[in-house]
């Protein structure tokens, strides 16, 4: 029989052969990789082409995947199917019929914002959550119609909850943790929790350290409590990983990802002017080798296997099944 399927539902890394590698080593068959934060459409088609150089210099190690048959296909073949996804929208720029053309070429996930108000919906660091915006709307249903997952990861309150109202398929959370465990402004309220999980939708959790209570250090065993504790909110089968890993990437990029080209100035988001740059990652998650320590400290706090094997991989899977084809398609 095939083991669970591993899977990440979101990371940002410095992509070279060495985080290939151990993605292979750390048995993960699937991989939500971000490719565009503030770029443009053109500056995106660049990242996708720079993609396909890797696919083509790394083939034993990954290949790019559209649909859940890939998984299968990973595990098969023993390599990782890499799946597209924008934390902004502004890679639509103010153009709807892009949506099609970027589900055509390959993304499968896209956010409402990022930290700050977009074309679409507002980010959770404006002061007012003025909700989804008339565009907004008709993006979420041009999404559904593809079969392109809305994410509401950086996204505020308000907008949130309308776009789980609003959506006609099931969204996701691909990397947030509970408010109420650590009030960080990502993270989200058992009320977002709640309607989430009532809707279909899923949540990835994340081990960034700006998301986890005392950050760096947090304990494998505090982590592992969330979650169980998030369960018996949400039940087992709507919750997965996003650990938003951020693997080798110079300061220089956290900048990016913070500060765009909306700022002159460094703006610093989770972190603080003390301690500007990426946080280092807690001690049992440094690299893709480290999702054992996770399954184990599931079965610590009382997770039974099939259990840890949905939190890990199975329950990712099922959606990526119900969500990346087209509506008529259902």
């Amino acid at each position: 029989m095939r083991r669970p399927p591993l899977i990440d539902g979101l990371q940002y890394d410095r992509w070279s052969e060495k985080i290939f590698r151990q993605l292979r080593e750390g048995g993960v068959d699937a991989l939500h990789v971000t490719i565009a934060y503030h770029e443009t459409f053109r500056e995106l088609a660049a990242n996708i082409a720079a993609w396909n150089h890797w696919f083509e210099r790394y083939p034993d190690l990954i290949f790019q995947g559209f649909s859940a048959d890939d998984v299968e296909r990973a595990q098969e073949s023993g390599r990782t199917a890499i799946f597209f996804g924008a934390q902004n929208p502004s890679i639509i720029e103010d153009e709807i019929g892009l949506v099609p053309v970027l589900h055509r070429l390959g993304l499968r996930f896209m956010q409402l914002s990022y930290n700050n108000q977009s074309l679409l919906a507002t980010g959770c660091y404006e002061a007012e959550d003025a909700g989804l915006t008339r565009m907004g709307r008709e993006v979420i249903a041009e999404m559904n119609r593809v079969g392109m997952v809305v994410d509401v990861s950086h996204s505020a309150e308000r907008s949130t909850l309308e776009a789980i109202e609003h959506s006609t398929r099931p969204i996701a959370i691909t990397h947030a943790n509970p408010a109420s465990w650590h009030p960080a402004r990502r993270n989200k309220s058992e009320r977002v929790l709640r309607a989430l999980a009532e809707s279909g939708g899923v949540l990835g959790f994340s081990a960034y350290p700006h998301h986890l209570k005392n950050g760096s250090a947090c304990s494998l065993d505090e982590f592992c409590a969330m979650i169980a504790h998030t369960a018996e909110l949400m039940g087992v089968e709507r919750l997965a990983l996003g650990t938003d890993l951020c693997q080798d990437q110079p300061d220089s990029v956290v900048e990016w990802m913070r500060s765009g080209r909306w700022t002159k100035r460094i703006d610093y988001g989770e972190g603080s002017a003390a301690a500007p740059g990426f946080p280092e990652m807690p001690a049992w998650f440094r690299d893709n080798r480290d999702f054992g320590n996770i399954a184990a400290g599931l079965r610590k706090v009382g997770m039974v296997e099939g259990e840890v094997a949905a939190i890990l991989g199975g329950n990712w899977l099922r959606f990526f099944a119900s969500s990346f084809g087209p509506a008529s398609a259902l």
